[in-house]
């Protein structure tokens, strides 16, 4: 049974940091590339990082600009997004994707940078 579950979401004020992880099981982590997308309502899902395999190359959001980092324990059958520098356009429900030539998506965890 795949899982793929994302946690590290919260309240954070403008300029702070939040580290979101996604576990995984059920498939096969190290095969797949992961990535983070977020969507708020009325608007489409966007990229927001992808780490691939078996590179490990990242690609990122124009929005990002140098603030978040993404990265990946194939030991743990995990990937993280490290937000920095948050601001107040990056809230959003935040999603994790595991893709090879199955896609497999997280339920998503919010993220709300607020004063």
């Amino acid at each position: 049974q795949v899982q793929v579950v994302e946690s590290g979401g919260g309240l954070v004020q403008p300029g702070g940091s939040l580290r979101l992880s996604c576990v995984t099981s059920g498939f096969t982590f190290s095969d797949y590339a992961m990535s983070w997308y977020r969507q708020v309502p009325g608007k489409e899902r966007e990229m927001v990082a992808t780490i691939s395999v078996p590179s490990s190359y990242t690609n990122y959001g124009a929005f990002v600009r140098g603030r978040f980092t993404i990265s990946r324990d194939n030991a743990k059958n995990t990937a993280y997004l490290q937000m920095n520098n948050l601001e107040f356009e990056d809230t959003a429900m935040y999603y994790c994707k595991a893709i090879k030539q199955q896609t497999y998506w997280g339920q998503g965890t919010q993220v709300t940078v607020s004063s």
